[in-house]
């Protein structure tokens, strides 16, 4: 579908030669949400709001470089053979969520031997806020007129994407072409993940079953979105990096709640402690 339609800068603010972009104001605003949403959840459990920060301190750089790492082995093709040091212009773009969440994950993972506290239930604070993050940073994609699906077509847009709001549809009009607004999906999606935590986490599941259910559902959706992209990362082929990703995080969440419930018979709810344990 042809259009013609201004769009948004990206860049958020220049000072002289320095340029501060939007992608990485909505990044930097979705962690602070996140953060002080976990703080305030901390506390509710007992918790000193500090522990949350603390993780913050050390979780968030790490993912950033692991989210690189991971961008730039499924795209060496394109590094290869230019200079040494695109590898490290992350502000050209080009991070992956699942290598952040990987380098996340294994930072809380030693962060809670360190500081001996439960895994679990540093996990399951984060969770909420995680998903949070992800469904506003997705509006950074919006800036960038990234992570979009394929060219849209006359009907879809008629039966569809005509109720959305022009705003959005506009920064969709690339180089004269309108694309499905991909980035939008996965936002909404991530906003419903968000809301189900949330409700689940009041309902005081088994320690863990927040997060491992965090990893079910946004894989879920991104599995089905990730079709829709033109600008996945792939293992081979065809064969979208994402859709496998996503393929094993379900299973092997899935495979953790049953697990800890029917074998090693877990029945530790964040009610039966004591407010300060944490372990």
């Amino acid at each position: 579908m042809f259009c013609d339609a201004p769009t948004y800068s990206r860049v958020f603010l220049q000072i002289g030669s320095l340029h501060i972009y939007w992608y990485g104001v909505i990044i930097a605003a979705g962690a602070f949400l996140g953060l002080l949403l976990a703080t305030r959840e901390a506390n509710r459990l007992g918790m000193k709001k500090d522990l949350m920060v603390d993780l913050v301190v050390f979780a968030i750089p790490i993912a950033i470089i692991c989210a690189r790492i991971y961008y730039v082995i499924f795209e060496w093709d394109q590094y290869a053979g230019g200079p040494w040091w695109k590898i490290f212009a992350i502000w050209e773009g080009g991070i992956a969520i699942h290598g952040a969440l990987i380098g996340a994950v294994l930072t809380a993972i030693v962060f809670a031997k360190v500081r001996k506290v439960s895994f679990w239930r540093l996990a399951d604070i984060a969770a909420p806020s995680i998903i949070l993050g992800q469904a506003i940073g997705r509006w950074g994609n919006f800036m960038n007129q990234e992570a979009h699906g394929g060219a849209m077509t006359e009907y879809a847009y008629t039966h569809f994407h005509q109720y959305i709001p022009d705003f959005i549809m506009n920064q969709m009009c690339i180089d004269g072409i309108m694309y499905y607004p991909t980035f939008l999906y996965e936002s909404m999606w991530d906003l419903l993940v968000f809301i189900f935590l949330l409700i689940l986490r009041r309902r005081n599941p088994l320690k863990g079953v927040v997060f491992l259910s965090y990893l079910i559902a946004y894989s879920i959706g991104r599995f089905f979105i990730e079709g829709l992209r033109t600008d996945s990362l792939y293992i081979i082929g065809s064969l979208r990096t994402a859709q496998v990703i996503s393929i094993i995080a379900i299973v092997l969440a899935a495979a953790l709640i049953i697990y800890r419930k029917y074998v090693k018979k877990v029945d530790e709810r964040y009610n039966d402690e004591k407010i300060g344990k944490t372990k």
